[in-house]
């Protein structure tokens, strides 16, 4: 089940003298995910690399992602980082890694490792969340009724927001679509069908 993180990260790995930075922020678009590298090449200017991986949730769509190595060896920094962030089940974050280089080359297999376990480094001490997609169901009931109603739908640890008018529009947010529509029927003594309007993303730890 995908996860997130709701507050950023900064750790920071030393190997072979070189200095390994990692920022980890959510981000809830692509540009939110890109602008993390502009921000950290303004903080870190005289940095040698600043390599990036982030997958972000658009939707409708697959998740997107994006990797870079800029400037270390191909496959050695952006993509390590981003099979960290797949791995962990990760979406809408974030990772970028601010490389000092230190005099000693790592070599392939060294740069790999350093940029996956910079990354893990920063992903274990996040808080994760668990990230739900829950449907939200519309009804429309008479005013008369409508405070008794949304008071049991609330009981059942559903949200529900209410626009008031000559009637009262339900937004009732539940993966018991059964349940809900049993306790309007017999709420409201006629047959209710609530109508789909889409999702919400849900967090739980």
């Amino acid at each position: 089940m995908p996860q997130t993180i709701r507050d950023s990260v900064r750790t920071e790995l030393v190997i072979s003298r070189s200095r390994f930075i990692t920022e980890l922020v959510p981000a809830a678009d692509p540009d939110g995910a890109r602008n993390l590298v502009a921000e950290l090449r303004t903080e870190f200017p005289d940095a040698r690399h600043h390599c990036s991986a982030w997958i972000v949730q658009v939707p409708g769509e697959q998740d997107r992602e994006h990797s870079s190595d800029d400037g270390e060896p191909s496959g050695t920094a952006g993509r390590p980082m981003l099979d960290v962030l797949r791995g962990r089940e990760l979406t809408n974050v974030s990772a970028v890694v601010v490389r000092y280089f230190g005099g000693i080359l790592l070599g392939t297999g060294g740069l790999v490792r350093a940029y996956s376990d910079s990354v893990a480094q920063a992903v274990n001490e996040a808080t994760l969340w668990t990230v739900t997609e829950v449907p939200q169901w519309e009804i429309t009931v008479p005013v008369a009724t409508a405070g008794r109603l949304e008071g049991i739908l609330r009981s059942e640890g559903w949200e529900v927001e209410s626009q008031w008018g000559s009637e009262v529009t339900m937004l009732i947010t539940t993966d018991r679509v059964d349940r809900l529509t049993t306790i309007a029927s017999i709420e409201l003594g006629t047959d209710v069908v609530p109508e789909h309007r889409g999702t919400v993303q849900q967090f739980s730890r």
